[in-house]
């Protein structure tokens, strides 16, 4: 896969709830790693999308990751494809930078998920979280296995900003130092 695109690239925010997050190892990285995903995609104008595992049971959006008018896709599939309406958020030609809970589970399903369907998938390593670290490490080699590629926080925001000439360098650099 090439560089990830900016003008080409959507951010898939995987359940990231309220009753869920006390269970994830090292869950303030993985949050604090999405906001600043969030924070470089709006000042990018890089679309996003939210999902969230049966809100009722799990809650919602943690609120440190809330985006207000953003889209939320409820679901209860583990692969958020399966779910009505996700697809139709995440166009074909877009490549899906994917952040989210819990990786071998709802993360990992969706990768998959999107992977069957032709699309282009980044996972952003840390900003990914399972309740045990072995977890999340089987998960990402397995989506890597399939086709994702695996990429951190940094790797990203530079490959969305493209040049060190972006009118916005100086402020989205801001996020990762």
């Amino acid at each position: 896969m090439p560089i990830i695109d900016p003008r080409r690239s959507i951010l898939v925010v995987v359940d990231f709830q309220a009753r869920l997050m006390p269970a994830i190892h090292d869950a303030a990285t993985a949050i604090a790693n999405a906001r600043r995903l969030l924070d470089a995609a709006a000042m990018l104008d890089i679309p996003v999308v939210f999902t969230e595992q049966n809100p009722t049971g799990l809650g919602p959006t943690v609120p440190e990751l809330v985006v207000p008018g953003r889209p939320v896709v409820p679901k209860m599939t583990f692969d958020a494809v399966r779910a009505p309406g996700f697809l139709d958020r995440v166009p074909g030609d877009r490549t899906a930078v994917v952040t989210g809970c819990e990786a071998h589970v709802c993360v990992g399903q969706t990768v998959l998920g999107l992977l069957a369907t032709g699309r282009a998938v980044h996972v952003v390593r840390d900003a990914v979280g399972s309740r045990r670290p072995e977890s999340k490490e089987t998960a990402l080699a397995r989506m890597a296995r399939h086709g994702a590629e695996i990429v951190t926080t940094e790797m990203v925001v530079f490959e969305w900003l493209e040049t060190a000439e972006h009118p916005r360098f100086r402020e989205v650099a801001r996020l990762i130092r």
